[in-house]
């Protein structure tokens, strides 16, 4: 950002009419009797910690295992010298030395030759292959891409011979003008590719180039074509040797999911398919990839083609299919780094947690397919569990959090789960914690019907009353992305929430269906056609059985906020359910999905063109009109993701209909607005103030449940 652009903030009231006598929440003194300017200032030194200083931040672990398993190397600062060193320690004894040269780790650059002579680097648009030794270089390609084309994905083959690559070509992406913040009086005009929701998307293609003799430079392209609306990869790799590769093909919609098999030169033999009218593959990708096995005979991959995601194996030729995970249950993702599967034994490793949606553990189940499901992490350890192996499979760098207790981490041997040392233990955010934490968070399920029941997580203010109650402020996400309601440290903005809590406020995070919650497929699928209806029903229905269920929770006074998806349900909640939430704060929201990316929106909607009617009926726009309560919009005026464009349509819709709103927006700043300093306080100070102001807090004399 040009520093001539100072940070600055705005608070505009877009629309100056009073709020609707039905909506006015008075400041009653018999019950508030801290104002708001002190409470404001009591958040201001825990908000500057949180976002200023990372003071709410873990420390992480950050180790490579040695080749062999025998140790692994830890940056830091020799206690002799003061100097940064690399230091071995043995895995067995915790001895430590100071490694003099290079030792052999496991990380592997991918750039890198596998015989270690030669890597690959980025020249302007072009690539070259440097020889390490001499430190010649020559070009990779004998032709220079155009500006709008681009090699990614690149990969050798076993044999170092040949390079692997994908080339994205978005000369037909239409351009999206964006204000260049230099001169203020002046500013430029830069052009980029924005493929939004039906329009053309980036064309791409698989080839090979030669590295060595008479032919390097020269690019074999693989027969791998897409239809005139074009599609996206997963993987693509070599398939464990030098004259096949392995190609991951996908639909615009994700709706067809194929692995294919190419020889170079050659041609390509379908291996798996499958299709599902909603989606095969997600926006987080977690179900695409493969890893190869027994040498290349078979490869391991993720797929919720019958309703679960389950792990599956399939030979080279496609003929014979494994269930390796069978049962009602889903891998929530693969073990660290990538696929884990210990060949030499017959393992697979992954997280699961069958009884809980909040929380991880690790499991594993044989590679034949012949045993059943068995837990790693011990009983008694409940909450949130990450695992980085070593590469004989034998031991593992171990975190272990909960959404009230920091990260510790341990090193632990496979499958026993024997702790030997304690690696980190951030004393001092647990002492923090200890002192900020002044009510643990709590997760209850809520029953929504006879079929649905949906997790949440309840954050009580520290001097709080059962017998009182108090007014309730949502944070929801609600989409297809993420889930809210986790019991990890540091999930989904939980630090905030604490602050908000203290207050005086009930603070509550709700996963409707349709997030990625491991309940199954036809959970997270139930939402396919339009976002927004369905979480907007959940949502409100989980908030009315909570306050039924709990005589603390003021269904009088009820906030609701989000960023980006979430400030989208904001949006929604506030419009389509004006009776039950009384103030809203949408940040970064998109309340026109059809000005969208294609990428992420078409999975879930398609376009358009096949769906008008689930675009009209997920588009907060088309129900601006419902609005009664308080309402504050955030945006950044640099937005990359959501752009600024899609808001100003409802800023324009909700003038039009004489609604009162609020309407800030941080200039030049993208979709996380960070950039400038003191943004990230600034925006939760806003959000903070807003919430103060127009939805008082602290406790009330007895509440109403819901009827």
């Amino acid at each position: 950002m040009d520093l001539r652009l100072k940070v600055f903030s705005l608070l505009v009231a877009a629309f100056a009419v009073a709020t609707p006598p039905c909506h006015a929440v008075a400041q009653s003194a018999d019950w508030q009797s801290t104002n708001t300017a002190e409470l404001l200032e009591k958040s201001r030194p825990r908000l500057e910690g949180i976002y200023a200083k990372g003071e709410m931040r873990a420390k992480r672990f950050e180790a490579e295992w040695l080749a062999d398993s025998s140790g692994y190397v830890v940056r830091e600062k020799d206690a002799d010298t003061n100097e940064l060193v690399r230091a071995v320690y043995q895995v067995d004894s915790g001895e430590r030395s100071v490694a003099s040269t290079e030792v052999a780790t496991a990380k592997q650059d991918p750039l890198v030759s596998p015989d270690g002579k030669q890597v690959l680097q980025k020249r302007r648009r072009n690539w070259i292959v440097r020889e390490i030794e001499s430190g010649k270089t020559r070009r990779l390609f004998d032709d220079e891409p155009s500006g709008d084309v681009s090699y990614r994905e690149l990969g050798w083959s076993p044999d170092g011979s040949r390079v692997l690559f994908v080339e994205t070509d978005s000369s037909e992406v239409r351009l999206r003008n964006v204000l260049v913040p230099d001169d203020p009086s002046y500013p430029s005009v830069q052009q980029t590719r924005f493929a939004r929701v039906g329009t053309k998307i980036p064309k791409l293609r698989v080839g090979v180039v030669d590295v060595i003799g008479d032919d390097a430079g020269s690019i074999s392209w693989l027969p791998i074509e897409f239809p005139e609306q074009g599609g996206y990869f997963g993987e693509v790799s070599w398939a464990e040797n030098s004259a096949e590769v392995l190609v991951e093909r996908l639909s615009r919609f994700r709706d067809k999911r194929e692995f294919l098999l190419a020889k170079v030169g050659g041609p390509v033999f379908p291996i798996f398919e499958e299709t599902n009218e909603a989606w095969a593959v997600g926006s987080h990708g977690i179900n695409s990839g493969i890893q190869w096995l027994d040498g290349g005979k078979r490869f391991f991959f993720l797929s919720e083609k019958d309703g679960w995601r389950q792990a599956f194996t399939i030979t080279g030729d496609g003929k014979t299919i494994q269930l390796l995970t069978p049962g009602e249950y889903d891998i929530i993702d693969r073990a660290e780094p990538g696929d884990v599967v210990d060949e030499a034994n017959g393992w697979c490793y992954f997280y699961a947690s069958p009884e809980n949606g909040t929380q991880r553990y690790l499991h594993r189940v044989p590679l034949d397919g012949s045993g059943t499901l068995e837990k790693i992490t011990p009983g008694d350890q409940p909450g949130w569990h990450e695992y980085q192996f070593s590469p004989d499979r034998k031991w593992a760098f171990h975190t272990y959090s909960t959404v009230n207790s920091p990260p510790v981490v341990d090193l632990v041997s496979i499958p026993e789960h024997h702790s030997i040392r304690i690696l980190e233990d951030n004393e001092e955010l647990q002492k923090l914690a200890q002192k900020t934490i002044t009510r643990p968070t709590e997760f209850v399920q809520l029953k929504l019907s006879e079929d649905v029941t949906v997790d949440a997580s309840v954050t009580k203010p520290g001097d709080f009353d059962e017998s009182k109650g108090y007014p309730v402020f949502v944070y929801v996400y609600g989409e297809p992305y993420l889930q809210t309601v986790l019991d990890r440290w540091g999930a989904a903005q939980i630090d905030f929430l604490r602050t908000i809590a203290d207050l005086g406020y009930i603070t509550v995070s709700i996963d409707n269906r349709g997030t990625p919650c491991p309940k199954g497929a036809a959970w997270r699928r139930s939402i396919f056609g339009s976002l927004g209806p369905l979480s907007t029903e959940e949502q409100a229905a989980a908030i009315q059985e909570l306050g039924r269920t709990r005589s603390y929770v003021d269904l009088s006074r009820v906030g609701i906020w989000g960023w980006s998806g979430g400030g989208s349900n904001t949006l929604n909640a506030l419009f389509r359910k004006p009776d039950i939430y009384h103030l809203g704060i949408a940040v970064v929201p998109k309340p026109q999905p059809h000005l969208y990316n294609a990428w992420f929106q078409e999975i879930y909607m398609r376009t358009p063109e096949v769906n008008a009617d689930g675009y009209a009926r997920s588009a907060p726009l088309g129900f601006a009109d419902g609005l009664k309560g308080k309402l504050l919009i955030v945006t950044g005026s640099g937005e990359t993701n959501t752009h600024i464009q899609i808001i100003e349509g409802l800023v324009d819709r909700l003038i039009e209909l004489g609604k009162p709103f609020d309407y800030m927006v941080y200039p030049n700043r993208d979709h996380g607005l960070r950039e400038g300093e003191g943004s990230e306080v600034h925006v939760r100070m806003l959000i903070t103030r807003y919430l103060l102001e127009n939805l008082p807090p602290g406790p009330r004399p007895g509440s109403t449940p819901a009827q």
